[in-house]
């Protein structure tokens, strides 16, 4: 504060913006370009520059459209996840530009109704769902028919720059559709937008891709090549091939069983701090070998987790909660059936889709044929962190608490995959062979265990809205989860798998 009002002796607070502190923001933005800055201390900067304009506005003089340009920004209908979509917020504001964030679950038309009220220069819509890749193109037609010709810029992480360019671009407006990539890729969108370059840019990428062949024929958000018809006596040849020596272990309960709370500290053992560090907090290995960089992250961002967890046990923020439990099941061609404990009932089925090979695979094969004497027994559980971390996030971000955002929202989406593994490490002990698990965490956690769990969403369990029946099952309400219309998991960090335990059993593709 001393250090600006010293500079406002000298400078007007406006000129002090516009060309020292966004000058600034664009050497971080250059730097983090070229890997030479780490995700958190772009935040820090973007802190830093908030706190700045906070501590010049009201020495200024306010003027109508003193920003460069506005933007509305959105997760789409359907998905409630913000990460991504609130660090390009934190880029934009801290680059001169304003921002109206709309927040998550946003139907078209609201979008639609933001932009025209604000006399939008752009649109960013953004989501995580693959789900939401389909939702973007229907909300461009929409937009069609509503006359928009607005610049929009799409995001998340299920897109690709093939699906934007390819699907999404050519049913807009002229083709006023672009790809972003992260925060500083929606920047420079926004800068080429208001400088006038955002259609040159365009034609660029059309040249472009009008000179490559496309890799492929499959887009996103569509479905691939039909399924080969399942001869039930091949499938059922192959489970009873599969059953040779395995026994059905025998479960302690039957239905499903809540596990009140963990402490977090129990679940350290199960965190990935590789995926923490790098993918969530987005400290990036600049170089160094693994090894190197993970003696580096043991000695200045294990503090920092630890810290952070002792906030969270503190504060209460995260909650972490589960609920498991055991079924009969057997297969029957492509469908894996789950059956009532007492009444022998069919309590669910999924239809699962097969690799199209000769023996190709498919999650069906690996419990008992539905002819079988004897039935199969399968796991069912559902984790959560609980709502008072994605609340707690958000008010962190309103408080432009940047950093300690990011740091928060990366650990409770890997402390709930931590307690899945904490979870399905449970089964594998009632099922009596958790004792095959390897000694080595890390191994351990890339799946260095018997049997796999599947979670609804990836492609050999690809229907979400399959959940609805484990969230029936589980009485997933007792700790406070609930599936949304568009058969999303709330709250937001939860996440639902079924567990095999078939040896055989591990991650495949379709």
């Amino acid at each position: 504060a001393e250090e600006l009002d010293e500079a406002m002796q000298r400078h007007p607070p406006l000129d002090i913006i516009n060309t020292f502190l966004l000058d600034g923001m664009k050497v971080v933005g250059e730097l983090f370009g070229a890997g030479k800055m780490q995700l958190p201390f772009v935040l820090k900067s973007a802190e830093t520059m908030k706190a700045a304009v906070a501590h010049l506005e009201p020495h200024m003089e306010r003027v109508e459209g003193q920003e460069k340009g506005t933007i509305v920004l959105a997760t789409v209908k359907g998905d409630v996840h913000d990460i991504g979509k609130n660090l390009v917020d934190i880029i934009l504001t801290n680059n001169g530009y304003r921002v109206i964030n709309l927040g998550i679950k946003q139907p078209i038309a609201t979008i639609m109704s933001a932009a025209r009220e604000h006399g939008a220069n752009a649109i960013g819509m953004s989501g995580l769902l693959v789900k939401s890749t389909v939702v973007m193109k229907d909300n461009l037609l929409e937009m069609v028919r509503e006359g928009f010709e607005t610049p929009v810029f799409l995001g998340g992480a299920a897109l690709t720059r093939a699906y934007v360019e390819q699907d999404c671009a050519p049913i807009y407006a002229d083709g006023r559709v672009a790809y972003a990539r992260d925060a500083f890729d929606g920047l420079d969108l926004m800068n080429k937008v208001v400088g006038g370059s955002f259609d040159r840019h365009l034609d660029g990428v059309r040249a472009r891709q009008a000179a490559r062949r496309p890799a492929s024929n499959r887009r996103i958000g569509r479905p691939g090549k039909p399924a080969a018809p399942v001869d039930p006596a091949v499938a059922r040849a192959r489970r009873d091939r599969f059953a040779e020596g395995v026994s059905v272990p025998q479960p302690p309960f039957w239905g499903p069983r809540v596990i009140a709370r963990v402490p977090l500290k129990t679940l350290v053992p199960y965190l990935n701090e590789r995926m923490l560090f790098q993918m969530q907090w987005g400290y990036r290995k600049e170089g160094r070998r693994l090894a190197d960089y993970l003696k580096w992250a043991q000695r200045n961002l294990r503090p920092l987790l630890r810290e952070l967890i002792e906030r969270c046990e503190a504060e209460q923020i995260l909650l972490p909660q589960a609920v498991y439990g055991y079924w009969p099941c057997a297969g029957s061609g492509a469908d894996l059936i789950l059956f009532d404990p007492e009444s022998g009932d069919e309590a669910a089925r999924f239809t699962l889709p097969r690799q199209d090979a000769e023996d190709g695979q498919c999650i069906a094969d690996f419990v008992r044929d539905v002819g079988s004497s004897e039935r199969d027994v399968i796991g069912l559980q559902i984790v959560t962190m609980g709502q008072r971390a994605s609340d707690v996030a958000r008010e962190w971000f309103a408080a432009d608490k940047y950093e300690d955002y990011l740091y928060l929202h990366g650990l409770g989406v890997e402390m709930a995959e931590a307690m899945a593994e904490y979870t399905h490490k449970r089964i594998r002990a009632e099922l009596g062979f958790a004792a095959e698990d390897d000694r080595d965490i890390a191994r351990m956690l890339q799946q260095g265990y018997r049997g796999s769990r599947y979670s609804f969403g990836y492609p050999a369990c690809p229907n979400l809205e399959d959940q609805v029946h484990l969230l029936r099952l589980l009485q997933a309400q007792q700790i406070g989860v609930e599936l949304s219309d568009e058969s999303q998991l709330h709250p937001e960090q939860s996440t639902s798998a079924i567990v095999l335990h078939h040896p055989k059993a591990k991650y495949f593709t379709v």
